[in-house]
């Protein structure tokens, strides 16, 4: 262990002498009390860490000794429904020890080592060793299953970094803790049943595979419009109050995702106060059962150390990737990495580093990059399709998109879902702006989607383009009032008022309309935009505009997504014979009026 003093405190950053031998990254413990931090500059004899912890009362000349490790997450059973901190330290145990106030150099273990797991072998490795076969050690070789939660299996994997040969020993059926050697090889590796992996450091796989699976969230904006892929990323920006947060929420209870990963770093006590206490109280759409018994929570507000915020991105995508190599399909919620770059700048200032663009080091993209390309679809090393979807909030301050973190995140993501503040002062929930939007999964996923319905496609470029009509007209109502436009102009404007209200909208309280299947998405747009096609048909024959909003109909089709069940689409095709009689019945009154006049 080498072991240093120190020579200069400034807020969480603290520079040490003798420490010259200890490597970048590498965690050390600080002071009497063993306060966690990281090394992340060397000059010659000096070394400068950053401090994880609250350091009052911290002296010139206490010792500071390198653990000779990088800052790593202990993954292994025990992960799934756990609240942490941006280190991993469970904040439910801490609480035991310390209070509601945590004090510096508190410990905790990131998993439980006195807990038993049943541990089940793999039988095909069982039974090859029982015949005295050889079992050559790759890394990701599944050796055996522990059954975490009801919604979850963990696989226990040869970490990514064994050096291989032959496995001489496999532990068999039984309750073990976490600290049991579960198998060893004929090197003389022990592979334990939970493993250390430095969360700085991405998780290898074998092979990335294309986006072309889309994340379905049952939000008809995101999934229709602007849909996300399964390994993708996505930004929502957006002003105070636009509902960044409830969004993500939504997104977490209702996505097809397997784990969700939820980080908040740097929001306010209170609103993870709501996430901690509502999460284990809501229910898992899929299994019934609480969403925590699939959900990560790392918790790291404005009043913790910023740079534990800073650190805390890195430890959620290491447990999903964690998750990732076992196959499953995992969504992480990053709320918000505007308060995560502003940690960034408040240590780079620290460290006296050269400011860039409004005072954020000049290394913010990079660093953006390095957290945003974790996510990916990919074949893993033990052969199974997994993915992590990264879907980060940021929050600009004043609403302003043109500021560096919004600028530099639209940079390294595929997906922007922009939170307007008009909308969301009208409680148009969500408040995902339709203009400023846009999604480069669209193409990626358009194969999958023509399989739920072969015309989604053009139902989702006819809406969108409608809608940029409607704002263009919008403008010109403003300034002479509707009456001044053509039938058809107004037909326009009507429409996009259902896209709005009937189709966009979506109440999260409302048992029906909180959650959208596929299917139904697609046939409420269809539907609408059918609406529009044959009532554009009847204008252009002459029919005056009352007589189409006048039509019972068209009331029923803005209300059909909170009438019509997810089970139950057959009255979707009972609505669409009904109001394709009701404008097919106005069309042919107009062209035998037509007709008459022409031959008059």
């Amino acid at each position: 262990m080498i072991v240093g003093k120190v020579k200069r405190i400034s807020g969480p950053i603290i520079r040490t002498v003798g420490l010259s031998g200890a490597g970048l990254f590498d965690v050390v413990e600080v002071g009497e009390k063993r306060i966690i931090g990281e090394v992340v500059r060397l000059e010659g004899n000096e070394a400068v860490i950053q401090v994880y912890e609250d350091d009052t009362g911290l002296e010139i000349g206490a010792s500071a000794s390198s653990t000779g490790r990088p800052l790593s997450a202990r993954l292994g059973p025990g992960l799934i429904g756990t609240i942490y901190d941006g280190i991993q330290r469970p904040l439910e145990a801490l609480f035991k020890q310390s209070g509601a106030f945590m004090d510096p150099g508190v410990r905790g273990e990131p998993l439980d080592s006195q807990r038993l797991w049943h541990f089940v072998p793999d039988p095909n490795i069982e039974q090859k060793l029982s015949a005295g076969e050889k079992v050559a050690v790759k890394p990701g070789l599944i050796l055996g299953n522990v059954k975490e939660t009801e919604s979850i299996t963990c696989k226990i994997m040869v970490p990514p970094d064994t050096k291989g040969g032959f496995l001489s020993e496999v532990l068999p059926v039984g309750e073990y803790t976490i600290e049991a050697i579960v198998a060893r090889t004929d090197k003389g590796e022990e592979i334990p049943l939970a493993q250390w992996w430095p969360v700085r450091i991405p998780r290898p796989s074998a092979a990335r595979l294309a986006p072309d699976q889309p994340l379905v969230t049952g939000e008809r904006v995101i999934d229709v419009f602007f849909p996300l892929s399964k390994g993708g990323t996505a930004a929502i920006p957006g002003g105070f109050g636009t509902g960044k947060t409830m969004t993500q929420h939504a997104i977490a209870k209702w996505c097809d995702a397997d784990v969700i990963v939820y980080i908040g770093c740097g929001e306010r006590g209170n609103e993870m106060t709501d996430v901690l206490t509502e999460f284990p109280h809501l229910s898992d759409p899929r299994t019934g059962r609480s969403l925590m018994e699939r959900t990560i929570l790392i918790a790291n507000t404005s009043n913790m150390p910023v740079a534990a915020r800073e650190v805390s991105i890195y430890t959620g995508v290491t447990l999903a990737e964690f998750y990732r190599d076992m196959g499953y399909h995992v969504a992480i919620m990053a709320d918000s990495t505007s308060r995560w770059a502003e940690a960034l700048r408040e240590l780079s200032g620290r460290m006296e580093e050269m400011p860039a663009e409004e005072g954020f080091p000049a290394y913010l993209p990079t660093r953006l990059a390095e957290f945003y390309e974790r996510a990916g679809r990919v074949k893993t090393l033990s052969g199974f399709e997994g993915s992590v979807t990264i879907i980060g909030a940021v929050s600009p301050p004043g609403g302003d998109f043109s500021e560096p973190v919004t600028q530099h995140t639209k940079r390294f993501i595929r997906c922007f879902w922009a939170l307007d503040r008009d909308l969301a002062n009208a409680r148009h929930y969500p408040a995902i702006s339709w203009l400023d939007s846009y999604s480069e999964y669209a193409e990626e996923v358009k194969p999958w989607w023509e399989k739920v319905s072969p015309a989604w496609a053009k139902s989702r470029q006819d809406a969108l383009d409608l809608l940029k009509r409607d704002q263009r007209l919008a403008e010109i109502v403003r300034l002479i009032g509707p009456d001044a436009l053509p039938d058809d102009q107004r037909l326009t404007l009507l429409t996009a008022d259902i896209i709005k209200n009937g189709f966009l909208q979506q109440n999260s309280f409302d048992e029906v309309d909180m959650y959208c299947v596929p299917l139904k998405q697609v046939r409420l747009l269809e539907l609408i935009m059918e609406f529009h096609e044959r009532a554009q048909t009847c204008v252009k024959l002459g029919a005056l505009l009352i007589k189409i909003t006048s039509l019972p109909i068209r009331e029923r089709l803005a209300r059909l997504k909170s009438e019509v069940k997810n089970d139950a689409l057959n009255s979707l095709s009972d609505f669409e014979n009904e109001m394709r009689g009701a404008l097919e019945e106005l069309e042919r009154s107009y062209r035998s009026k037509e007709t008459k006049e022409t031959i008059d």
